[in-house]
């Protein structure tokens, strides 16, 4: 098990660089600099340049991308062009809401998802299974961007049930049942659009198992029904979520960026696009690398979790 994790890690290593390589790139070579929204539009010529200057703006390419890549070999994650503060303070001042959402959509999502697909699957070509298979589609279909308007139109603005966007009411102090109300909309986006995907994940995984040999012997034996079901089937149906699982966790890092945008949810989803919208190079590139790590984390702990779903599974 340590050498298998130790080889995956460094395996990763030049997959990190490369990927640090083209995302700074990709920000160096797009139109105009950081240098445009951190000063005042009427300052001249001259002003900006000193600002330019003093950003570190005017060096060569190589020597900005050494100089942030330097930064995080001494541990520290820079300072942001725009706010003028370090990285790591404003992703921590962050990072509690982009959890509390994705936490939350996600553990709504496994408790719906699985029971769905489970039902879908032993209920084969019922009237259940019909329902769930085109309200899924159906979930799967819809943007979440125009879900997220369409329960704005209709929760806020006609039912007046809970308020448009943000965290809390703004001069109000901090009240947890006003945060929760905040809370409810964006998080019932993201639970509809993962249940309906991973619903169906579960039903096609748990239909493959229900027919192989080992539970058809089960049910010769006479076990009951529900034990071969829970016992036998159920473990071996979850490598999929449980590779959904391993994939999501990225977005607990760069949060559901189209749903925080919407409703104005004040986490790492909506910095990270404010930030390579004004070309705040740190903060981006931070962002990016975070979640990258992330994506690798992730698949290993998937890879760790089927060993123990499965036996049988060789690391």
């Amino acid at each position: 098990m340590g050498r298998f994790i130790v080889r995956r890690l460094l395996q990763a290593i030049p997959l990190l660089i490369g990927i640090s390589i083209v995302v700074f790139l990709m920000i160096y070579l797009a139109p105009g600099d950081a240098s445009q929204f951190a000063i005042s539009e009427r300052a001249n010529e001259q002003q900006v340049q000193q600002y330019r200057h003093y950003l570190g703006l005017d060096l060569p390419w190589y020597r900005q991308y050494l100089r942030i890549v330097g930064n995080w070999g001494h541990g520290n994650l820079g300072t942001s062009l725009i706010q003028r503060r370090p990285v790591s303070s404003i992703i921590i001042q962050r990072l509690p809401r982009t959890v509390e959402l994705l936490g939350l959509s996600t553990l709504f999502s496994l408790l719906l998802a699985i029971p769905i697909g489970i039902i879908s699957a032993v209920r084969q070509y019922s009237l259940a299974d019909h329902t769930v298979t085109v309200l899924s589609f159906v979930g799967i279909a819809i943007p979440s961007f125009w879900l997220a308007i369409m329960m704005i139109l209709l929760f806020s603005v006609k039912l007046h049930w809970f308020p448009t966007s943000g965290t809390q009411t703004i001069g109000e102090p901090f009240n947890l049942v006003d945060h929760l109300k905040h809370l409810v909309m964006p998080v019932t986006v993201l639970t509809i659009v993962q249940t309906a995907g991973w619903s169906r994940y579960m039903r096609s995984s748990m239909l493959e198992v229900l027919q192989q040999d080992y539970v058809r012997t089960a049910h010769a034996k006479g076990l009951p029904a529900r034990r071969v079901l829970f016992r036998h089937a159920f473990r071996n149906a979850l490598m999929p979520i449980i590779t959904l699982l391993g994939l999501s966790l990225p977005a607990l890092v760069g949060g559901a960026i189209i749903t925080e945008q919407i409703f104005a949810w004040n986490g790492l989803g909506q910095l990270i696009v404010t930030s390579a919208s004004k070309r705040d190079t740190p903060v981006v590139m931070t962002m990016v690398m975070i979640s990258a790590v992330a994506i690798v984390i992730g698949n290993l702990l998937a890879d760790i979790c089927y060993r123990f779903v499965d036996p049988r599974i060789q690391l």
